[in-house]
């Protein structure tokens, strides 16, 4: 029978961007072998987060919501009330999987819960998430320090998406974005939050099965 490694799941209810990041920070660095892996579900208020390559000019126009500018890679995002936002905070030789197969991992899981309500929806090879139709549902980026990741993915439930306007989202022009309540998905924030953990913890227990046949 195959160990699985313990994942400790934190719900931290709605958190300030700015210090739930610094906090992945120091959660990294001061990890050690034996440090047990963790997953933190929040939701965040208004907030934009451009990623290391980030390009100004994706900013369309100003408004009363920040910008901050992070170390996870990809462009501009918006997070807000009404979005899940999951961070994984990993040991990625301890589950022997690499970024590519943990960006997959992370779309499938998304992928297989609107899947379980009888939304259609799919990855994309050229722009990592995941998409229903040509709409953008849910966002990846990562931070891969020593071996280990943080940040993780945001996924659209029941928010006001009119921020999005604000911004070229994770960088392309004219991309629409969509969230669960318009897909007729109208299920309890806090229900959609566990389920999408089972989701990514049963991946990464099949991953690492696989792995060690």
């Amino acid at each position: 029978m195959t160990f699985h490694p313990p994942i400790h799941v934190r719900a931290l209810g709605m958190v300030e961007y700015e210090p739930t990041w610094h906090a992945m920070q120091r959660f990294t660095m001061v990890r050690t072998a034996d440090t047990t892996d963790e997953i933190w579900l929040v939701q965040h208020p208004p907030v934009f987060t451009q990623g290391q390559a980030g390009l100004p000019e994706h900013l369309l126009r100003t408004s009363h919501i920040p910008v901050v500018k992070i170390d996870r890679g990809g462009q501009i995002t918006y997070h807000g009330p009404g979005q899940i936002v999951a961070y994984l905070l990993l040991d990625l030789r301890r589950w022997k999987i690499n970024v590519r197969e943990l960006v997959r991992l992370m779309e499938q899981a998304v992928i297989d819960l609107l899947a379980e309500y009888g939304v259609k929806s799919a990855g994309r090879e050229d722009a990592p998430g995941v998409y229903v139709g040509d709409a953008k549902i849910a966002a990846l980026g990562l931070k891969i320090k020593n071996g280990c990741c943080f940040h993780g993915l945001s996924f659209n439930v029941d928010m006001d998406l009119s921020p999005f306007a604000h911004i070229n989202p994770c960088g392309y022009q004219g991309l629409r974005v969509t969230q669960c309540v318009e897909q007729g998905l109208i299920v309890p924030i806090e229900e959609l939050q566990a389920e999408l953990t089972q989701n990514l913890v049963h991946g990464l227990q099949r991953h690492l099965d696989l792995k060690q046949r």
